[in-house]
């Protein structure tokens, strides 16, 4: 009887066992793997967002011509024309409008706009969150990769568990989690560990428990 009282016991605390490792594998996001930088089928125009640098350039006329940031609120201040939207346009889109509401003061504008300082709107940023180095949003670059996020906010500090990182995407409209290898890929040189990113990423580095 003794003999099967521990046999049920130990059969218990087996099972019991079981369902702990199986629960806190399903609490841990699937790793996200691959070294391959992301393909994206189309590379669309770049946008312009808030924070972004713009060099308004017009064809013979310096005074008019200006480099100007892009405001909170998603405006510029330009000669003559004063404030205009220029966030969630192209560069080319923004040169047009300018050009056109030049018109009421000089004959045939020819506009040129270009991005000196990139920051994109927040749908093309990855943000970096954590214990990075420098915590920072990034303007998103055509394939992008974990290495270059980290070099970008200068690494992870002392106190990170890289191993223990994640990427939250944005997925069919759904958030998804996916692990992530940051002191393989920092400290071990594991090329393996570097993965592609997309926009709208979001790297979350937590902190070691110990």
């Amino acid at each position: 009887m003794k003999n099967n009282r521990s046999i049920i016991k130990t059969g218990a605390s087996l099972l019991a066992a079981l369902s702990v490792f199986l629960l806190a594998a399903c609490a841990t996001p699937p790793e996200l793997a691959g070294s391959a930088p992301a393909t994206l089928k189309e590379t669309p125009d770049y946008v312009i967002g808030p924070r972004d640098e713009l060099k308004v350039f017009v064809w013979q006329n310096p005074d008019l011509s200006v480099t100007v940031p892009v405001r909170p609120d998603g405006k510029v201040s330009t000669p003559l024309i004063g404030d205009v939207v220029a966030a969630q346009k192209t560069p080319e889109e923004l040169g047009k409008e300018i050009a056109q509401k030049l018109t009421a003061y000089i004959v045939d504008p020819v506009v040129t706009v270009s991005v000196t300082r990139f920051a994109g709107p927040y749908s093309r940023q990855v943000r970096i969150v954590g214990q990075a180095v420098e915590p920072m949003a990034i303007a998103f670059n055509d394939r992008m990769t974990l290495l270059d996020a980290m070099i970008a906010v200068g690494g992870i500090t002392e106190f990170a568990a890289g191993n223990r990182s994640i990427i939250v995407r944005k997925e069919n409209g759904q958030e998804k989690s996916y692990r992530i290898r940051l002191d393989d890929l920092l400290l071990d040189g594991d090329v393996s560990a570097n993965v592609p990113l997309l926009p709208g990423d979001i790297i979350i580095i937590p902190e070691s428990w110990f």
